[in-house]
């Protein structure tokens, strides 16, 4: 985990990966499928970086929706 100089945490593309067990191209596809709401990721260099506070957020959502 990474912290920025604003203070958030962010995750790149391998933890995120591992947080949610899954492989690259499944972050592919989440990313592509609009009806997930994958939260967007912050590109610096090339290199995708994802706010933990976005991601938690999308849990919560991904939960009361299948709740």
């Amino acid at each position: 985990m990474k912290q920025a100089s604003n203070g958030q945490a962010y995750l790149t593309s391998i933890q995120v990966q591992d947080r949610y067990q899954i492989s690259e191209i499944t972050l592919h596809r989440w990313q592509k499928d609009g009806r997930l709401s994958f939260p967007k990721p912050m590109v610096v260099n090339r290199r995708k970086f994802f706010r933990v506070d976005d991601l938690t957020a999308w849990e919560r959502e991904r939960a009361r929706v299948s709740a």
